[in-house]
């Protein structure tokens, strides 16, 4: 398993070094949880108040919350889609990526100059579907586990099928099936377990070794996507290398 929680650790990294504009991204999760609900009670859309904590934790400010519970609810007149664009950069590593947004053919524009540029292409819908299993995935402090094993935490969760609890460079995550996320959060909640982040994720089933050359040329492609205000999340397959850190 430690392979291909190295390649979540790497998305996370490259995550975080967009940490600015988290801002774009929180609010399209917030309009997109009101938009599929059709409605903005936060006690009976749980999607809408997971979305809501995130944007606490990162101190959104209120006035861009309510804009996106407005334009979720279609109030502003805009109609926004949830599409997947699946295709393939340098050296044969997969891409994913998820995007909301409500001029699809101003999104689909961006994307395809950005695997353009970045010697990919864009594939068919689907062609990546044997490439990535969609899982929910929540990540813990090991010292919040209120003295809990790995072990322990997964007879906490058995009722709900997990796949598995992995302890790493402190932190614990727990990979469960996607219809399992409201639960299993709800379970965490209840054992009052701190949840450091969660939610559903695209896990790569193979992975691709790639240069070092290579990888920077990916870690372009991946910037720019994951740059876009349309974008949401961006997953790809590459084998993690030590050497990548340099």
């Amino acid at each position: 398993m430690g392979r291909k929680w190295n390649n979540i650790k790497m998305k996370k990294a490259a995550q975080d070094k967009l940490r600015s504009q988290s801002y774009t991204k929180i609010l399209k999760e917030i309009l997109m949880a009101v938009k599929n609900a059709g409605h903005a009670e936060v006690d009976a859309n749980f999607a809408l108040k997971i979305a809501l904590q995130k944007a606490k934790v990162n101190n959104v400010p209120r006035d861009n919350i309510e804009k996106a519970i407005k334009k979720g609810l279609g109030q502003d007149g805009a109609v926004v889609e949830e599409i997947n664009y699946e295709g393939y950069g340098e050296g044969g590593v997969a891409l994913f990526t998820e995007v909301a947004t409500d001029n699809p053919t101003r999104t689909v524009s961006n994307i395809r100059s950005y695997f353009n540029k970045w010697g990919g292409s864009l594939g068919t819908p689907g062609c990546l579907q044997f490439v990535f299993e969609h899982k929910s995935i929540f990540t813990i402090k090991e010292d919040n586990l209120k003295g809990l094993s790995t072990d322990d935490l997964m007879m906490e969760l058995i009722d709900f099928n997990i796949d598995d609890v992995e302890a790493e460079d402190g932190f614990v995550t727990v990979k469960a099936p996607t219809d399992a996320y409201h639960d299993v959060y709800k379970k965490l909640d209840a054992l009052k377990i701190p949840i450091e982040d969660s939610g559903l994720e695209r896990l790569p089933l193979n992975t691709k070794e790639v240069t070092k050359e290579t990888y920077d040329k990916l870690q372009k492609l991946i910037d720019a996507l994951e740059s876009d205000d349309d974008v949401t999340k961006v997953y790809h397959n590459i084998e993690w290398n030590e050497a990548f850190s340099d």
